[in-house]
């Protein structure tokens, strides 16, 4: 438990130091488990449209990107590969994006990542408060999306669609 709890924090600590580098006003909340985006949305007290994931999508080999897209959305695969002019693209499996990241599957965050990878944002994210994982479970920050959007060097662009209901 010891080294889980300190790999636990460290990731963590990467995360807020990376945004903290960046110069971007945050609140740091800690909450317990979560099963579901509902209930993540639930324990950080704001809407799940709020929470926006950073997912890690693979171009070709060694190649990955971060796409942060809102809680009540999903990529539109279409868009996201005429965006990139690309033919293909895939979702790693969790180990492939621990790899690309340094981060776990339902933590992952843009800041801090063990390789800067672009980063890609739904044009939703801008001009709004979000709450982004933290670097491990249970750690979120809440930031301006804009300053994230900045910060990063993020490419806005409209890559997702409103989730089915149910999904």
């Amino acid at each position: 438990m010891g080294a889980e709890r300190s790999g636990h924090a460290e990731r963590s600590d990467r995360a807020i130091a990376a945004v903290v580098a960046a110069g971007i006003a945050h609140t740091v909340t800690h909450i317990g488990p979560v099963r579901s985006l509902e209930e993540a949305a639930a324990a950080r007290g704001i809407e799940p449209r709020d929470i926006v994931k950073t997912l890690v999508v693979r171009r070709g080999e060694d190649d990955f990107l971060f796409v942060l897209v809102p809680g009540d959305r999903e990529i539109s695969w279409p868009k996201l590969r005429e965006l990139l002019g690309v033919k293909r693209l895939s979702m790693p499996d969790a180990q492939t994006a621990k790899d690309a990241t340094g981060y776990e599957r339902g933590t992952i965050t843009p800041f801090g990542s063990s390789r800067a990878w672009p980063v890609v944002a739904d044009d939703t994210v801008a001009g709004r408060a979000i709450s982004l994982g933290g670097g491990a479970d249970g750690v979120a920050l809440t930031v301006d999306g804009s300053d994230v959007i900045q910060a990063l060097g993020a490419r806005v662009a409209d890559v997702t669609d409103l989730r089915a209901s149910g999904s």
